[in-house]
């Protein structure tokens, strides 16, 4: 049983040794020309995805929790007689400040 434990793990680590490759940044050895040249290929990829896929979603989000917290703020003034206005105007403001990031956020990043 311990033989066949030990054969066994040296059976993975001879796989992995040889279907590992080694990693040269561009021949030369220059880690940092490497990621900058893959960050300057993926910029725009990475701004167009954020731009129109990570916004909307946080947009749609906070859109659907402000409506379902002022709809619960106005049954509980209904209830209650006293109308709270802290959470939905937290969440009116984060709103506001996911809907206009996206004019902001790339000059505060330099792209």
């Amino acid at each position: 049983m311990k033989i066949k434990r030990i054969l066994s793990l040296l059976a993975v680590i001879l796989v992995l040794a040889v279907i590992t490759v080694p990693v040269f940044a561009a021949g030369t050895g220059d880690v940092s020309g490497a990621v900058e040249s893959t960050w300057t290929t993926a910029r725009t990829q990475i701004k167009s995805v954020v731009n129109n896929v990570v916004f909307p979603v946080l947009d749609l989000i906070l859109a659907v929790f402000f409506f379902v917290k002022l709809g619960s703020a106005y049954f509980d003034y209904r209830k209650s007689g006293q109308f709270e206005w802290t959470a939905p105007a937290i969440l009116f403001g984060c709103l506001i400040f996911v809907l206009t990031a996206p004019t902001y956020l790339w000059g505060i990043l330099g792209m």
